[in-house]
């Protein structure tokens, strides 16, 4: 792809009119001559406890719709900009809303580092976010992709098994992000997908150590801006790489941001194999790891959460890994949330009976340097004053996080150009290159009858296709009946369950429902049809495959990427990043932490066919 747009030469020198650029001499940690730890000691000397506490929380934070700082929000729970940034001292955020462009992103950008500047010491904000790009429907695991290029989910990259591809998106979507001003990724996720019925598979590479390790490597090269050699600076995206040390082998395929998902198993015996992909991606030169909420159970390690978990954090992640970047929690290890209404416990697996006081010493301890989804900054300043938390175990965190500002550029100019933002986000290469990354992850599964690829005199019937799109490919008919051939977009299937956030997590069984079934046997006796899977979880596709005239998988796809395969203008590509199971049977005889282990899969991984 021709690298036409490049943000990293196209931000502001200095501060937006009328906001005072303060000097050297006044700060002294301004002066980039100075070696970046000279410059932390400096900062953090001049630092009261109360800004200390504030660098250890990194929460949620949202924007007006017309790029104004937002005020306090009681749908989410959450304060005022003003009350975050001047009165908690607060100065790391997860970016919740998505402006419709990257002109009024940059603006609400700049508007909170010029806040940020007016306070005492003027320490930058950094902002954070889940993944942007791609098609995924739960908001608590990644956020609409907005204005950004739309690419597939990362078990789409893998099914392109292209690490060139990977690192692609890695790099078109630094730029998008720091052009907004987005400097942290909260991504990527190097988990294993052993447990088929784990319903965080899809921001996964797969079921893969060996796949998974090369492409989360080339994700975070890509992010942070040190392909072929380049350096981590002020046009880099910092990775948080999750979640630590591996969410995937989860008792009965539950999640752990609820209760009854709390538990990790290890009946294989394979614990160490899911620390692999991490390996890998701190080679690659990973900054930042957030550890899951999940706690491990009949291991050698304390059963609680691994965000509380000494032997794990310290023990494994800093002494055996040697990583000494940030560690960050997932959210909400301490206090007690209401989410859409529901009330929602802290994610305190095998603490519950911890004060939140308690908890927040024990994270310490741990060996995390900031609390995710939290901003209970008064706690930790009291837990500091009755001596229960020294103040240079603050500081042993307070110098990561800091070297991570400066070490981004943020003290040198926080501030993005807006005309640029407007330019880069969303431009046409960039939306060009993931689309070709749409089409080349798409995985034909089964072909009978050879109906594809289908000719452009086509009559076609379609369910859950764009019918403006596929009028170019064909001549759309209303019904099975009229038409040579009909392709029909379903939805791996996943269990109603008994509130609005868990049903944003796609979990239980993997069979498709009667009624869904029966509608495809309906149509495939009028017609051949083809059935497209959105398989965001390896779902049971025997009966799809005994009815459809071919079966294909996707991971977020737009109706012209599909179609473009289906007729033949390109090639089909993709290869499954994880084994089908043949049965549920199979799911539930299966060990969670190992992969590969379901019997007699359908498809195997890597399987994938050609037109």
């Amino acid at each position: 792809m021709t690298d036409t747009i490049d943000t990293q030469t196209d931000t502001t020198a200095g501060s937006p009119a009328g906001t005072p650029a303060a000097s050297p001499e006044e700060r002294p940690w301004l002066d980039p001559r100075l070696p970046v730890a000279e410059r932390v000691e400096l900062l953090l000397g001049e630092m009261t406890l109360e800004e200390k506490a504030g660098l250890f929380f990194h929460t949620m934070m949202t924007m007006s719709p017309d790029g104004e700082l937002a005020d306090a929000n009681p749908q989410f729970g959450l304060p005022s900009t003003h009350e975050y940034v001047v009165e908690k001292h607060m100065n790391h955020f997860n970016l919740l809303s998505v402006a419709p462009d990257g002109r009024t992103m940059a603006q609400w950008h700049n508007r909170i580092q010029e806040l940020a500047a007016s306070t005492r010491l003027g320490i930058p904000v950094t902002i954070s976010t889940d993944p942007r790009h791609s098609f995924t429907d739960n908001p608590g695991a990644a956020l609409m992709a907005g204005p950004f290029s739309k690419w597939p989910e990362p078990l789409g990259l893998a099914a392109t098994r292209d690490a060139a591809i990977v690192e692609q998106f890695g790099d078109v979507a630094r730029r998008e992000y720091t052009a907004v001003g987005i400097r942290v990724a909260l991504h990527p996720q190097v988990d294993l997908a052993t447990e088929p019925r784990w319903s965080r598979a899809l921001q996964t590479f797969g079921e893969d150590a060996d796949l998974t390790g090369e492409l989360g490597a080339a994700y975070v090269r890509g992010f942070q801006g040190t392909t072929d050699g380049g350096t981590f600076g002020p046009g880099s995206v910092s990775t948080m790489v999750k979640h630590f040390p591996g969410g995937g082998p989860q008792k009965d395929g539950e999640d752990p941001h609820f209760a009854y998902g709390r538990e990790q198993v290890y009946p294989g015996g394979r614990f160490d194999l899911h620390l692999e992909p991490f390996k890998a991606v701190f080679a690659a030169g990973a900054r930042q790891v957030m550890p899951y909420y999940g706690m491990p159970v009949g291991t050698e390690h304390e059963e609680v959460g691994f965000g509380f978990n000494r032997s794990v954090l310290t023990g494994i992640l800093r002494e055996q890994l040697g990583f000494d970047g940030i560690v960050c929690t997932d959210w909400g290890l301490v206090s007690d949330a209401e989410i859409f209404g529901t009330p929602f416990p802290a994610r305190a697996w095998g603490v519950e009976h911890l004060t939140p006081e308690e908890r927040v010493v024990k994270i310490l301890d741990a060996g995390a340097d900031q609390l995710g989804g939290e901003s209970c900054v008064d706690l930790l300043i009291g837990l500091v004053r009755d001596g229960r938390v020294t103040e240079d175990r603050l500081d042993v965190s307070a110098r990561r996080l800091l070297r991570e500002k400066f070490e981004l550029g943020l003290f040198e100019d926080p501030y993005v150009d807006v005309e640029a933002a407007a330019a880069v986000v969303g431009a046409p290469e960039l939306v060009a290159a993931g689309e070709a990354a749409q089409r080349a992850s798409l995985t034909l599964l089964t072909h009978a009858g050879g109906v594809l690829p289908f000719a452009p005199t086509t009559k076609l019937y379609v369910e859950g296709v764009d019918a403006e799109v596929a009028g170019r490919y064909g001549t759309v008919v209303a019904t099975p009946a009229e038409a040579d051939l009909a392709v029909l977009r379903l939805h791996a299937p996943y269990e109603d369950r008994g509130s609005v956030f868990e049903n944003f997590f796609h979990a239980g069984s993997l069979e498709f429902p009667d009624d869904v079934l029966d509608h495809v046997r309906e149509v495939a006796a009028a017609v051949p049809t083809v059935a497209d899977v959105f398989l965001d979880r390896p779902a049971i596709l025997a009966p799809l495959a005994e009815t459809a005239a071919a079966v294909v998988a996707n991971w977020g796809a737009s109706s012209g990427a599909l179609l473009d395969v289906l007729s033949g203008a390109v090639p089909v590509q993709g290869r499954l990043p994880f084994d089908v199971p043949r049965s549920t049977a199979a799911v539930e005889a299966s060990r969670p932490d190992v992969p590969f282990d379901t019997e007699d899969p359908l498809f195997r991984f890597g399987h994938g066919l050609s037109l």
